[in-house]
């Protein structure tokens, strides 16, 4: 453990911390919203909706989830909190709840400061609970994951996070008739893969026709569509991020389904959920709280340990090349709108897209569903718990 003023010593060589940093003037896109700073000079009485203010009213009603302790332990091990290795565990925890949030409660939807809560602010963050018995756990999650390496005290990278999600929502779904304490995710999740070469540097392809089979799948044919959840891994560079990706990542955050990027420094995930200027705005999961327990029907729950008011930022070309994208559409219509912004910011990238948009694909390289749960992992992961520098242990 590094000390206190060590700590913050690299934290401000290394991630800028202080939300004071931040332009008063630049745009913020925060999850497809755009906060115009500028116009806030401008404005006369009440705050206007794109201040500053409303932005931080924004921020403080995501769902922040951290390292825990005091929680039982996982599985056969004899780990009681995830500090040092949890990380990634916890970021993608944050993208998923925040999917969660805007399907059931909508994009505007804001924290209440009076009690109780919403129901289904309260179920959601039961889901997210530290027990087996909570459906999206720590606990659930390495299990789910173990195929992938993922196991109590080790790291793991984007890319084997988005296939052990894939692997417990699968594994939900299958026993949430039989058992109580589970519950699926009440939308489709496409974990998009590549072409036959895209695991070794193709851009992921984004195909209608595997998401509409999905959305048939799992309406078990009733319905045509559903939700989705489209969570993109990607590698844009070795050491660094490739300076071309820089301006398409950023424009990501422009889209309305946006949910954000699991992303970091090696062996350090956090949830980058906005960007200003060249800055990216996050939500970082190295904070060690004491495990609470938040029962799906206690609407007067103390939430407090699930939000944030602290805006981190880091430069947009210091985080890792190996992130995971994450969108969430509604219904058809919001896919659609999508997959057009999708194929307008391919159109953009001079050859080198983040990702494409097709109808279809060979029939030789179309993978069942199922069988993608069985696909080695081809990707290395080069993160490392050893790799987790001082400033990060709190």
């Amino acid at each position: 453990m590094t000390s206190g003023p060590m700590r913050r010593l690299q934290e401000h060589i290394l991630w800028t911390s202080r939300a004071d940093t931040l332009s008063s003037t630049s745009d913020i896109w925060f999850l497809g919203k755009c906060y115009e700073l500028s116009l806030e000079e401008s404005s006369h009485g009440s705050d206007p909706p794109n201040s500053y203010d409303a932005f931080l009213e924004d921020f403080l009603s995501r769902i922040w989830i951290t390292y825990r302790k005091g929680f039982d332990p996982i599985g056969d091990s004899k780990f009681t909190c995830d500090v040092n290795w949890g990380c990634m565990i916890r970021s993608s925890q944050m993208l998923v709840a925040q999917a969660l949030i805007f399907h059931h409660l909508g994009r505007s939807w804001r924290m209440r400061l009076q009690k109780p809560h919403d129901p289904e602010y309260i179920e959601i963050l039961h889901l997210f609970g530290d027990s087996e018995a909570c459906a999206f756990s720590v606990h659930n999650l390495l299990r789910a994951g173990r195929g992938y390496g993922l196991a109590a005290g080790s790291w793991l990278g984007p890319y084997a996070m988005c296939r052990t999600w894939k692997t417990l929502v699968h594994d939900n779904r299958e026993q949430v008739e039989s058992d109580k304490c589970k519950q699926s995710l009440p939308m489709v999740l496409y974990t998009v893969s590549g072409d036959e070469d895209g695991e070794r540097g193709g851009a992921p392809v984004i195909c209608i026709e595997v998401a509409a089979r999905l959305c048939y799948d799992f309406s078990k044919g009733h319905l045509n569509w559903a939700p989705i959840l489209l969570l993109v891994p990607l590698v844009l560079g070795l050491e660094k991020i490739n300076p071309r990706y820089i301006p398409l990542v950023w424009e990501t955050f422009t889209f309305p389904q946006s949910l954000g990027i699991l992303g970091g420094r090696p062996g350090a995930s956090t949830y980058i959920v906005g960007i200003q200027d060249n800055k990216a705005l996050y939500l970082d999961p190295h904070e060690a709280q004491p495990a609470v327990d938040i029962k799906r029907d206690d609407l007067e729950a103390d939430s407090s340990s699930y939000h944030c008011s602290t805006v981190r930022h880091v430069p947009l070309d210091a985080i890792d090349p190996s992130l995971a994208i994450g969108f969430y559409c509604r219904d058809k219509d919001d896919f659609e709108d999508f997959c057009s912004r999708a194929s307008k910011l391919a159109d953009k990238s001079n050859g080198a897209p983040l990702f494409t948009v097709a109808q279809n694909r060979q029939p030789a390289k179309l993978v069942p569903y199922d069988d993608l749960l069985a696909v080695d992992d081809s990707f290395t992961d080069t993160d490392d718990p050893a790799h987790e520098d001082e400033w990060q242990i709190l």
